[in-house]
């Protein structure tokens, strides 16, 4: 299903599988794909899908209509709706994303909530020219729904400290240039260029996957004492599993393996 077609739809949130891969589009295209309480609800909704079936290894997640998201919905967040859904906070994610490896694919613009959804992702294709940032200050409003304590994980200090006090945003190069998009897309090709890197993903043991994208968000927390330990407990089982098995014997027998998910 295209962007366009998918706009014909009313569904806030829309999935459609492509093999062992999901695509999420954000489908408020008449209000810029901005979270409303229903948006939040899909977004939930299509990662427990993600994390609930084995046959899929991989997400994408975009937006309807040539852009991906320009944040809260302000005129619901008047009304006194939620733009939050459960445990997984601000459009069903925020907090408490996929547990399998998720990818970005932003066209047009990711500004506000739409930028703190991204930075929910693992993986970040963008559109040459998409601007990306937190304009909240400009409102009076805090960038609450991740992006002060990811980005300056991920980017220098001062620059997040500029884009978080001007609300100014930047250009998706410049992002890339800091490190945080992985892949520059023409315009137009930010969801193909995403089910592509998706598709490579997808091709490895499910297990080690999540493993992995688990240890890397993990490690945060652990000290140097017992980070080998923690690190064993979540690769351990995998190392172990029948998978392990399967690849170390696919790539001695130079074929392609064949993952069970255990």
């Amino acid at each position: 299903m295209s962007a366009t077609e998918a706009a014909v739809s009313t569904e806030p949130v829309l999935s459609e599988r492509r093999g062992n891969v999901l695509l999420i589009t954000l489908n408020r295209p008449e209000v810029r794909n901005a979270v409303n309480a229903a948006l939040a609800a899909g977004v939930a909704g299509a990662l427990d899908e993600l994390d609930g079936d084995d046959a899929l290894s991989v997400g994408v997640l975009t937006g309807a209509g040539g852009f991906f998201c320009a944040g809260m919905d302000l005129g619901a967040f008047v009304k006194g709706e939620s733009p939050y859904f459960g445990d997984r906070g601000f459009a069903g994610i925020a907090k408490r994303s996929a547990r399998k490896p998720l990818i970005a694919a932003i066209e047009g613009f990711a500004v506000a909530g739409g930028m703190e959804i991204a930075l929910a992702c693992d993986l970040i294709v963008a559109a040459r020219g998409a601007k990306m940032g937190i304009p909240e200050a400009k409102r009076s409003l805090v960038a609450a729904g991740g992006a002060l304590l990811r980005l300056p994980q991920r980017m220098p200090y001062h620059v997040v400290m500029e884009l978080a006090l001007t609300g100014d945003p930047l250009l998706a190069e410049r992002f890339h240039e800091l490190g945080l998009v992985n892949r520059l897309a023409e315009p137009g090709s930010a969801v193909e260029d995403a089910l592509e890197l998706a598709e490579r993903l997808a091709r490895n043991g499910p297990l080690a996957l999540t493993a992995s994208k688990r240890i890397l968000q993990e490690q945060f927390d652990w000290s140097s004492a017992d980070m080998w330990d923690k690190q064993g407990a979540i690769a351990g089982p995998v190392m172990g599993s029948e998978d392990a098995k399967e690849g170390a014997s696919a790539f001695k027998e130079k074929r392609d393996p064949v993952w069970k998910g255990r």
